[in-house]
């Protein structure tokens, strides 16, 4: 892609978004730097001219009630190392109640540091509960396009509904983000991610108009790069721009299918080798997301558990299902259980991971409880002979000692309104969990909801051929679809509601937006009741 082709995508996208421009004013706000530091990087690059370096869109993130991260990175040549010079910019920076900016309620100046990419996450507080926001950022005379963002609500506070939607698996030589154009103008209060934000391997698209190609990533400069060429889709910056985000990672960010400090393929890469290229994406990925410092890599370990909550309507519980999992049992793959992956003492959130999330849910207040997770939760036998099976090793079928200790908690300790949303693979599925799921009678302890992807694997299908001896064979599975897309939610104290938001193809631009199926789940009654069926 040449700059031309960018700046003709830019305009588009500020058209699209109808956002205004404007330059910052106000006091200067630098965290964790020296005083005096923002004004003499201020003062020492008055008379450099700086090419537009929003390339990248803004974003922000992980709200509390009082407070959000923004996020941009200055990339004004973004898939050639960014094209900043290798000195700290100063980034103004305005948050205000109108798009306009008439009512500026918070503003201050962040040092975009060459260390980390000329990246900038501002942690603004002081905001109030509940409340939609307009920010946006300003370099010398070139100012960012206008975002939009929303608080959560007051800690404990009586929430009445929450919307929202989760998307996963985004990979970009594959096809168009026509979903996130979708996601965009659809009526939510925040986006969860849950993983392959980007694809590590080798980029040689057939169906996106950009002449790009790159190789497999190793370096930090790599991943900065492939995350450009991510973030640079108009689709995907809208989608940011229009909600705060919680984000949090699957293996594409890596390595595939990687396990704590294991690569897909240790032959190729030694130990030593392979942690140096997780610190290069941990580290990336950290410069590309709006988290909060508490987030900020050290070395090739990244802390992205943690918990948000709205009010007592939804607690999020967000997980980190590849940093300190055991290896992937029986050589990876579907494969039969056996006792190497049936070891009760194999873990996939770690141990301290498993009991933070276990004491996290015993307390919990909020009316239903959710796991925003990666890979496949519940039970998924793909060999349909009835004595015969064959499970996802990667999975948490290849984890079920762990697995089992959850839902046994769950169980044992009575909770009420478990929700488990996942992504990885690239398909639609509505599962209840059940305390056996070998027992079709067993007691359910909740329902996952898993998310298709935003282009992986293709245009896809309606259903597979295989799709009927799918769901004979697992009972507690009680949909599948094999379309593109996003998943919307829409949570009261009553009722949570979820849609499967579907597009036919993304091989090409121009896809509608259909509602395939929806699914309700009534307080303390952890079963699935389907609303629409819609065969598109």
């Amino acid at each position: 892609m040449n700059m031309r082709e960018f700046d003709n995508n830019r305009r588009t996208f500020l058209k699209s978004t109808g956002k205004g421009i404007g330059i910052a004013l106000g006091a200067t706000i630098v965290s964790s730097l020296p005083i005096g530091t923002a004004s003499a990087a201020e003062e020492n690059n008055k008379s450099n001219k700086l090419q537009y370096p929003f390339t990248l869109g803004i974003a922000s993130g992980d709200p509390l009630p009082d407070g959000v991260v923004l996020w941009t990175r200055l990339a004004p040549d973004p898939l050639n190392g960014g094209g900043m010079d290798n000195h700290p910019y100063p980034v103004h920076w305005e948050v205000s109640l109108d798009p306009d900016f008439e009512k500026v309620v918070k503003r201050g100046t962040e040092l975009s540091k060459p260390q980390l990419g000329h990246s900038v996450h501002v942690e603004v507080e002081g905001l109030k509960p509940s409340t939609w926001y307009y920010y946006r950022f300003t370099v010398h005379a070139e100012v960012s396009p206008t975002g939009r963002t929303k608080t959560a609500p007051a800690n404990n506070s009586e929430v009445d509904q929450l919307n929202f939607a989760f998307v996963s698996c985004q990979n970009w030589p594959t096809g168009f983000f026509t979903a996130y154009q979708h996601l965009a103008k659809d009526d939510l209060d925040l986006v969860v991610h849950l993983g392959d934000y980007i694809y590590e391997g080798s980029v040689n698209s057939k169906v996106r108009p950009e002449n790009y190609s790159a190789p497999e990533i190793y370096t930090l400069d790599d991943y900065r790069n492939r995350y450009a060429l991510y973030k640079m889709d108009s689709d995907l910056q809208a989608a940011h721009a229009n909600f705060p985000w919680i984000v949090t990672f699957d293996d594409h960010e890596v390595d595939n299918n990687y396990a704590g400090d294991i690569p897909q393929d240790p032959d190729k890469q030694p130990t030593e080798d392979f942690l140096k290229r997780r610190a290069a994406a941990y580290q990336a990925y950290y410069e590309h997301m709006p988290l909060r410092r508490t987030s900020f890599p050290q070395g090739s370990d990244i802390q992205i558990y943690r918990r948000l909550s709205f009010g007592n309507l939804v607690e999020f519980n967000v997980l980190d299902t590849r940093q300190y999992r055991d290896d992937q049992a029986n050589g990876d793959g579907w494969k039969p259980p056996t006792s190497e992956s049936e070891d009760p003492s194999r873990t996939l959130l770690g141990e301290e991971q498993e009991q933070w999330l276990l004491n996290g849910l015993a307390v919990s207040q909020a009316k239903w409880k959710v796991l925003a997770q990666q890979v496949f939760f519940a039970h998924r036998d793909g060999d349909f002979d009835p004595d015969e099976e064959s499970v996802s090793m990667d999975a948490w079928d290849g984890y079920p000692a762990a697995r089992q200790r959850i839902v046994d908690f769950i169980a044992e300790n009575d909770i009420k309104n478990a929700v488990v949303l996942t992504g990885d693979v690239h398909t639609n599925w509505a599962n209840e969990i059940k305390v056996d799921f070998h027992d079709p009678d067993s007691k359910n302890v909740g329902v996952e909801f898993v998310g298709t992807s935003i282009t992986s694997n293709g245009d896809g299908s309606d259903v597979n051929s295989n799709t009927g001896q799918y769901l004979k064979e697992n009972p507690h599975i009680k949909f599948f679809n094999n379309y593109r897309g996003y998943v919307r939610c829409k949570v009261t104290q009553d009722i949570w509601q979820t849609d499967y938001q579907v597009i036919k193809y993304i091989t090409r631009p121009g896809a509608s937006i259909n509602t395939r199926a929806s699914f309700v789940v009534e307080d303390g009654v952890p079963s699935l009741k389907q609303l629409v069926s819609n065969p598109v």
